[in-house]
């Protein structure tokens, strides 16, 4: 492709402090440093892109900016040992729709150390269906391995058990042989998350009340996507010795807990960085999701929009109107 031709993008700019976003027109030219190129066919929006988008939260560190934080396709260019022409990639993480050009447009040009080869067996379709919430979920399943829980340990809890990271923990999980309680506040979706493989489905409001230091001992293991008052009432309830894997802040950036938890139960708190997670633990997260998450099951809360939706359905997002994985077709007009 010349280097001069065009292409479709969605563009972030912020002239006189003023937060804008459009459908723009770029070339190969416009696109940031980089080795490898990258024909991008799959994209996804992620709550960090909606935010991105609206300008809700000053997730977009330089301007203007492709946003998106993922992408998945076929390398077009390559001065990289590592990928050839023709291979298929995925990217999540390294800072790429926050300070570097991302996913939400047809062409991306990115480090060749940020990109993860598309595991056997799945297509760039899939893997990008799984995505960045996708991969979240498995590291913060590793987590729970890795600080010794198991599926006999006890129940384990799954907040925003709703949304692309807690979908997917949830058939994670319950694939693994764990008992699992999903918290939703869409109650009304309890058929599909016992369908995904939760035992249990509770009300999110659980979670939210005034927070007590110490609360009834119910969960061995828990993956929050929340944050705030949210983690600390889970934090007040584990079991001692419980895990929290806590990987998001949908309810928001701040933690009002206590010590009690920590110091007379014994429980860990464990955070997960998918963003600048190490390209060793990256591929086996990635391997791991290819052998086990059913491609069958992910299609149950997954959605597909073309490029053109992605700013108006980042509002809706944001205003908690969508559900499950989004997955942007970005050669789709």
């Amino acid at each position: 492709m010349p280097s001069d031709s065009q292409f479709h993008a969605i563009r972030v700019t912020a002239e006189r402090d003023e937060h804008q976003v459009e459908m723009a027109t770029m070339s190969l030219n416009d696109l940031m440093p980089g080795d490898v190129t990258v024909k991008v066919k799959y994209s996804s929006l992620n709550y960090k892109d909606a935010l991105a988008i609206t300008g809700r939260s000053p997730v977009i560190r330089r301007f203007p900016l492709v946003p998106g934080i993922d992408f998945a396709g076929t390398v077009v260019e390559s001065d990289a040992n590592a990928f050839a022409v023709g291979d298929d990639v995925i990217l999540t993480g390294w800072g790429v729709g926050e300070s570097h050009d991302g996913g939400f447009a047809e062409y991306a040009r990115v480090k060749s150390e940020w990109l993860s080869p598309v595991p056997a067996g799945l297509t760039v379709s899939t893997a990008m269906s799984m995505g960045t919430a996708g991969f979240t979920a498995m590291l913060c399943v590793l987590a729970l391995e890795e600080n010794g829980v198991r599926p006999d340990s006890g129940e384990v809890l799954v907040t925003g058990a709703s949304g692309g990271v807690g979908s997917i923990a949830v058939m994670l999980l319950s694939g693994a042989g764990y008992s699992v309680t999903a918290s939703t506040g869409r109650v009304d979706e309890a058929p599909l998350l016992r369908e995904l493989g939760a035992t249990d489905v509770i009300d999110r409001t659980e979670f939210v009340q005034p927070l007590r230091p110490l609360g009834r001992s119910r969960w061995a293991a828990a993956i929050d996507v929340a944050g705030s008052v949210t983690l600390a009432n889970v934090l007040s309830q584990m079991n001692r010795g419980g895990v929290v894997a806590a990987c998001g802040l949908a309810h928001g950036m701040d933690l009002p807990t206590t010590v009690a938890p920590f110091i007379l139960r014994g429980v860990r708190l464990i955070g997960i960085d998918s963003v600048m997670c190490p390209s060793g633990l990256r591929d086996a997260a990635w391997q791991r999701l290819a052998s086990e998450l059913s491609a069958a099951a992910l299609d149950q809360v997954t959605s597909h929009i073309p490029l053109k939706d992605v700013i108006p359905m980042a509002t809706e997002m944001l205003d908690g109107h969508t559900k499950g994985r989004i997955v942007v077709d970005v050669e789709s007009s």
